[in-house]
């Protein structure tokens, strides 16, 4: 654990950055951080679509891993950006494996939040020979009922801000907004897609902090980022996230012998937290942590997810003695 109870890593720089090609037209950027000899671990961030963060590398101590992190398929510094096409959750799984021979790791600590614990199983379980463990946190399983709570349910809890983004399109689509939207983002007119996808995510970013965090509204609303997100995001909404109904919970038994941190806000509104009650059901083995004062995203004016997240990263390098040495 970090010496100070209130302190996060620091985000070092990475030590080396590499474009790697995967196929369909697609290109990765990849960056490698913290300790080239250390545990390897991989983080897999959200959206799909949202593309990497320095801040993400502060929860992992970067003298005991080797830090991995990447843009997924048509997000952030990989290109094309917003790229639906060859985009799928099997696409990105074989990336994973692509970057994993590629930098000569044997298996890694798996790591991510939001769609990336979504991912994060659903590689864990194609591939858990390659796994050392999971760091999960936010947790999304891509089942209907997830995706329509977050287009319909949400208003529960922010009908003000759900209100503004249902108004976005005509009174007769209100009815299915994720079919709303992607019509929109998926159309080639560029000023078209632009507008949803800041709707899109300035209704994502008001809901999704504990505190009300305008910089962090503005930060999901840049308009390339937004599109990446809202594009992809609904692209693997409709499609289910290319997973069978129930695929995730079904072969959790694949991964339950891996040691396992889930981590989850309580008053998470973008994945509620029944979700994660779920995983912890079926993987009673795991640990399972509530962070009380979180929702969605962590800021720096309610920073209390990050700390539970670097506790559990802490732990589990502490459990790998041997390969932390």
């Amino acid at each position: 654990m970090s010496d100070d109870q209130n302190a996060l890593y620091e985000a070092v720089e990475p030590y080396e950055s590499l474009r790697l090609p995967v196929g369909d037209g697609h290109e990765l950027h990849v960056d490698l951080s913290g300790n080239p000899d250390g545990i390897p671990v991989v983080f897999l961030h959200g959206g799909p679509g949202g593309g990497t963060k320095p801040a993400q590398r502060k929860t992992f101590d970067p003298s005991a891993f080797r830090i991995v992190t990447f843009d997924q398929r048509g997000a952030g510094r990989s290109s094309p950006l917003a790229e639906l096409a060859g985009n799928t959750t099997q696409a990105l799984i074989a990336d994973l494996e692509r970057i994993r021979e590629h930098l000569g790791i044997d298996r890694w600590l798996v790591t991510g939040g939001s769609w990336g614990s979504c991912l994060g199983l659903a590689y864990g379980q194609a591939h858990p020979e390659r796994c050392l463990g999971f760091r999960l946190h936010g947790i999304f399983m891509a089942e209907r009922a997830e995706i329509d709570w977050w287009f319909h349910g949400s208003r529960t809890i922010f009908p003000d801000h759900w209100e503004t983004f249902a108004n976005f399109v005509p009174e007769a689509e209100r009815g299915d907004l994720l079919a709303a939207y992607y019509r929109r983002l998926a159309r080639r007119e560029r000023e078209q897609q632009l507008a949803a996808a800041v709707a899109l995510r300035t209704f994502s970013g008001n809901t999704q902090t504990f505190l009300p965090d305008a910089e962090h509204v503005a930060a999901l609303t840049e308009p390339d980022a937004a599109l990446a997100l809202a594009r992809i995001f609904t692209h693997y909404c409709v499609n289910g996230a290319f997973l069978q109904p129930g695929q995730l919970l079904r072969d959790v038994s694949r991964i339950r012998h891996l040691p396992a941190e889930i981590v989850q806000g309580r008053y998470d509104i973008v994945t509620p937290m029944c979700t994660a009650w779920r995983l912890k059901t079926a993987w009673p083995e795991a640990r399972f942590t509530i962070v009380t004062e979180a929702n969605h995203a962590a800021t720096p004016n309610a920073p209390a997810l990050s700390f539970a997240l670097r506790d559990a990263t802490d732990r589990l390098r502490d459990s790998m003695p041997a390969l932390a040495a």
